[in-house]
């Protein structure tokens, strides 16, 4: 793993905190903690991190409230992966979890070893190749045009207008593979071995919490999806005419 890769942990627990320091740190990355809503600003200032941990009780700002904020700016910060953590493991805390734009979910106590797969995962996913110089200028290879939408995988944009849509990595990410693979109708076991690299349960719904989002920011009506279709008990299906036929 790359030494210059930073994790900032946000956590009230300081013998949590301290474990995650000493383990991160031992597998080669830069830590920073943070203990609260203000620190962790303050430690985002400092030095932009590459993932988040955050833990989801907080005092004062909570975790869900922390994550709106954050995928909420207009700058870099929006696109930074959120591995929310939280001592309950409802089904309803990760799905308002996902829902306000962080990218995983997992739940107390956990491995470390488990921690550290999941982080991986993120970071591999919106770590973007090099493109060359010509590429870099004009942005035309890098560029997928559906409907109004510009989607720029060299600056992991979505742009309607020239106006930028703010996807997170993970909404990012999904919306990346449906335009690898237009017209077909994609499982949401195929999805997630997709986006998760890592083992999932057969349960997850996080397929389906990041294509309603998607389809919030890429539908006319979100109801009536013309882009992203459901094809009812197989999977979902993403048309770059937006025909509905």
């Amino acid at each position: 793993m790359n030494p210059r890769l930073r994790i900032l942990v946000v956590d009230d627990d300081p013998a949590l905190r301290e474990l995650l320091f000493a383990y991160l740190t031992d597998t080669g990355f830069v830590v920073d903690l943070a203990q609260d809503g203000p620190s962790m600003r303050h430690a985002i200032e400092h030095a932009a991190p590459d993932a988040i941990v955050l833990d989801l009780m907080l005092p004062g700002e909570d975790g869900l409230m922390l994550t709106r904020e954050l995928r909420a700016q207009s700058d870099s910060t929006a696109t930074i992966p959120v591995l929310i953590l939280s001592a309950r493991g409802e089904e309803i805390d990760r799905v308002v979890g996902l829902e306000m734009g962080a990218d995983d979910y997992l739940a107390k106590p956990f491995s470390p070893r488990e921690l550290l797969a999941r982080l991986r995962a993120l970071i591999r996913r919106v770590q973007v190749a090099p493109t060359t110089l010509a590429q870099a200028a004009t942005g035309r290879d890098s560029d997928y045009r559906f409907g109004p939408f510009i989607l720029d995988s060299a600056a992991r944009r979505l742009l309607r207008d020239d106006f930028d849509l703010n996807l997170s990595g993970a909404e990012f990410d999904l919306l990346k593979a449906f335009t690898e693979r237009p017209n077909r109708v994609l499982s949401r076991n195929l999805l997630l071995d997709l986006l998760k690299g890592y083992d999932w349960d057969p349960n997850d719904r996080t397929v389906d919490i990041r294509v309603a989002r998607l389809r919030r920011k890429l539908e006319t009506d979100p109801g009536n999806p013309i882009y992203i279709r459901t094809v009812r008990g197989e999977g979902y299906l993403f048309n770059p005419r937006g025909a509905t036929t």
